[in-house]
């Protein structure tokens, strides 16, 4: 309103085929999952993110210095699940990652999990299921975090338990918060964005499916229409309010910025909290808007909530989306003059949110809003105070309730096609 020596490699190049694990019985299923290749043309992601490449529809590559979906330009839809442990078994959990990242890298290419949907073997359930057939990569991203419960409940079985990052706080009760349980926390995480809906949903479905047993989804969240922009000269999307969000939010080219708010530092971390370098920190709230309320409100009301103008997205006083704000004339519970880095000592944190409605309350009004999504190099330095800061004074909170919220640990980048997500924190050699 932004390893471990007991466990197998993950690629599929190391493991019996998928036949030869199943017998007459139908048991011992495996996924089977090959390293993405082929012709697949590539956009690039972290500090080479090439916007011209997005825009024709490329797949993104997988792998990298930091993970896709942080400032890879913002695609269309989203399916966001945050997932609960159910293994104490610390080399199942380990495989289940690496199987995660082989199905993660296929998908992202444009392709079936393991051996597809169809034409294996008869009596046993197919790799993928099969609702992305003859769909396009879309621009999938996947991108996997880790939330502070994980090390509160399984770091001693796990092994993690002196690695919790310091920055990887318990966010603080806010003004104004009511949360819903079930739409809160979650031992780790995984963000889908892609052009298409189906596409998105079938990359959460497939690895929900290939973790039960291990893991379980505890909440998610679909949503559309993108409400801010990491693209440049790209226009301001808009949010449910009818106002542009995100004028001057990070760009995926602006490596400069993106050093100094997102990715985290080797100044950042000790000695156990340094798998986290590349990574980032995801801040995750559900915001409900009132739309019933909003849309009875006069439009002068409405721009002086927001501190700029319903038409253009213009500062008061200002004649264009990108002029520089002139926040004393905005009045002072103006959202954007609270929001404003120059009000929060040069607090900035990239946002990659996305509307939503989820039918109605029972009540007759829209369940609807915005599914905000916030990566920063610090929680505790970034989103905390600001939030702080805006729960007290915004205008907007008359209009708005924070309903859900998580907060997860996103790992650098997977380097290569032997490499798996949360690797540095799990592999002894890390």
């Amino acid at each position: 309103m932004t390893d471990t020596q007991e466990a197998t490699t993950a690629d599929a190049g190391h493991k019996p085929s998928r036949r030869s694990l199943i017998g007459w019985g139908g048991a011992g299923l495996a996924l089977g999952a090959a390293a993405a290749g082929g012709g697949v043309a590539m956009s690039r992601v972290g500090d080479d993110v090439d916007p011209a490449a997005a825009e024709t529809g490329a797949a993104v590559a997988f792998h990298g210095a930091h993970q896709a979906g942080i400032a890879t330009p913002v695609q269309d839809r989203l399916h966001f699940a945050a997932f609960d442990v159910q293994t104490e078994d610390r080399a199942e959990f380990v495989q289940m990652l690496k199987d995660w990242t082989a199905a993660a890298r296929r998908m992202s290419a444009g392709k079936a999990v393991g051996e597809g949907a169809y034409g294996g073997l008869a009596e046993a359930p197919p790799d993928d299921t099969g609702e992305a057939l003859g769909l396009k990569p879309s621009r999938l991203t996947l991108t996997i975090g880790f939330g502070p419960s994980l090390f509160a409940k399984y770091g001693e079985q796990f092994g993690i338990k002196d690695r919790r990052p310091e920055a990887l706080v318990d966010l603080p009760q806010f003004a104004g918060d009511n949360l819903d349980r079930t739409r809160t926390g979650g031992d780790l995480c995984v963000q889908a964005c892609a052009d298409d809906p189906q596409v998105a949903v079938h990359a959460i479905r497939n690895l929900a499916r290939i973790g039960m047993g291990k893991v379980n989804i505890r909440w998610s969240q679909l949503g559309f229409g993108k409400t801010s922009s990491t693209t440049p000269g790209a226009q301001t999307p808009r949010n449910l309010m009818g106002f542009k969000d995100g004028t001057r939010n990070i760009a995926g080219t602006e490596t400069d910025r993106l050093k100094k708010f997102v990715w985290v530092g080797k100044q950042d971390v000790d000695e156990k909290s340094a798998w986290m370098t590349g990574g980032s920190y995801l801040v995750a709230r559900r915001i409900r808007m009132h739309i019933e309320t909003w849309d009875r409100t006069s439009l002068q009301e409405q721009e002086d909530v927001f501190g700029r103008d319903k038409g253009e997205g213009a500062p008061v006083g200002r004649a264009k989306e990108h002029d520089k704000p002139f926040l004393k004339a905005m009045k002072p519970d103006a959202h954007v003059r609270l929001a404003h880095p120059d009000s929060n000592d040069g607090i900035t944190i990239l946002r990659r949110g996305y509307s939503f409605t989820d039918g109605t309350d029972g009540l007759g009004r829209l369940d609807a809003g915005l599914f905000f999504l916030a990566y920063q190099r610090d929680v505790r330095k970034g989103f905390i105070p600001l939030q702080r800061r805006l729960s007290a004074q915004d205008a907007l909170n008359e209009y708005i309730q924070h309903v859900g919220s998580a907060v997860f640990a996103v790992p650098p980048g997977v380097r290569d096609k032997d490499d798996w997500w949360g690797s540095t924190l799990f592999s002894k050699e890390a």
